[in-house]
């Protein structure tokens, strides 16, 4: 199993650190196999601050995976919707044993230059 690096949001990291949002949405879901998800909140934060553990990766149609994930979802579901505007896939990774670290980390730390547009396994 590997792991991924994945660029989010301020806001939405914070709600995954206080637990009303257990999933991470994207529009194409990884081609391996992940075990955990290091956090990189993007500006102004600029930094890896946690991690997660991948419990498992629902995919599906988006009204569907709307049903399936709106109670912890951490997003309302006009955002969602414009996030799957024209796409008949959406994919939902579900997020456990999320740990905040007490230093925040460079991204350098992980041999990676710049942030990635999403994601990259590291």
């Amino acid at each position: 199993m590997r792991n991924i690096l994945i660029s989010i949001n301020p806001e939405f990291v914070e709600k995954i650190f206080d637990g009303s949002k257990k999933y991470e949405y994207r529009k194409i879901k990884c081609k391996q196999d992940i075990d955990k998800m290091i956090i990189y909140s993007t500006a102004p934060i600029m930094k890896v601050v946690g991690e997660a553990k991948v419990e498992k990766i629902l995919e599906d149609s988006p009204d569907i995976i709307w049903e399936q994930t709106k109670e912890y979802s951490g997003i309302d579901f006009e955002f969602y919707q414009k996030y799957f505007k024209d796409r008949n896939k959406a994919v939902a990774y579900k997020l456990t044993n999320i740990k905040k670290y007490n230093e925040p980390k460079e991204l350098s730390s992980y041999g990676i230059k710049s942030a990635p547009q999403s994601f990259v396994y590291v």
